[in-house]
């Protein structure tokens, strides 16, 4: 059984023109699978913009809103433990904040201290995600989730991040997913991302896929068809990332290693 009721999902992104690129899809469990009322871009969030800032603020705003929410964001909340020198994860996101204004700070602290071997998490290696948290395709990501999310809503009091946090009633919890770990675990794992006929009726493979086993309810009309006509993939990603919200069960961490260097759920 999930967590909450009400679930979202949000494909993320640090890149310059994020708004264009993050995507929150939100719905509701019910015993057919989740039911996604809606799927929209940060830039169209109120407040939002195309570029980096606006849309990031934007994201956290909303976050505070959906305060009966589980929500999945798909980027890296932590570190492994051996880049960690705090002794909880909300020191370390306090510290993070503090010290990496630039996301190449961030990046050149990690292989500095790594030698420039790129060290995974625990739960990285259990879920099979592609990249360790500073990879060069990745980092980015990383650095923008944590410094301009996670920390201020966690130190805000404005949503719990779990499982290093434990839930409260009437705020939003939020939850590390990774699309890619959850097609792997359903065997749906293929290409989806980018233009054409081909990759377009992957992604409708996708989503018909998982309406047949029950994890989502059927999408049709002019949701469908934005899912779909978005080439990138971010928004079937942030459908993806609301169905793996759906499935946690528990905020409980299950080692020393959940309690730091936080799960991907999927």
């Amino acid at each position: 059984m999930s967590l909450r009721n009400r679930v979202a999902g949000v494909d993320f992104s640090g890149a310059r023109n994020a708004g264009n690129n993050i995507w929150i899809a939100t719905g509701a469990v019910t015993p057919d699978g989740i039911w996604i009322e809606a799927v929209r871009r940060a830039a169209d969030l109120p407040n939002g913009g195309e570029s980096f800032t606006p849309a990031l603020e934007a994201l956290v705003r909303q976050i505070t809103i959906l305060s009966d929410y589980i929500i999945g964001l798909d980027f890296p909340f932590s570190l492994p433990i051996e880049l960690i020198e705090q002794r909880s994860w909300i020191s370390f996101a306090e510290a993070f904040r503090r010290d990496f204004a630039e996301a190449d700070d961030f990046r050149s602290h990690c292989r500095s201290i790594t030698g420039g071997k790129e060290l995974k998490r625990r739960t990285d290696i259990e879920s099979r995600v592609p990249w360790c948290a500073y990879n060069i395709r990745l980092y980015r990501q990383t650095w923008a989730g944590i410094r301009h999310v996670l920390a201020p809503l966690a130190q805000n009091g404005q949503a719990r991040v779990i499982p290093m946090q434990t839930p409260k009633d009437g705020i939003a919890l939020l939850a590390e997913i990774c699309p890619a770990s959850l097609l792997k675990r359903e065997g749906l794992y293929k290409p989806y991302k980018g233009r054409g006929d081909e990759l377009r009726a992957a992604r409708a493979g996708i989503l018909t896929s998982l309406t047949r086993r029950r994890a989502i309810t059927p999408i049709r009309g002019k949701l469908r068809r934005t899912i779909l006509d978005n080439p990138g993939g971010d928004a079937l990603d942030s459908v993806l990332a609301a169905i793996g919200a759906g499935l946690v069960e528990t905020a409980v961490p299950r080692n020393k290693y959940d309690r730091i260097e936080s799960r991907v759920y999927f």
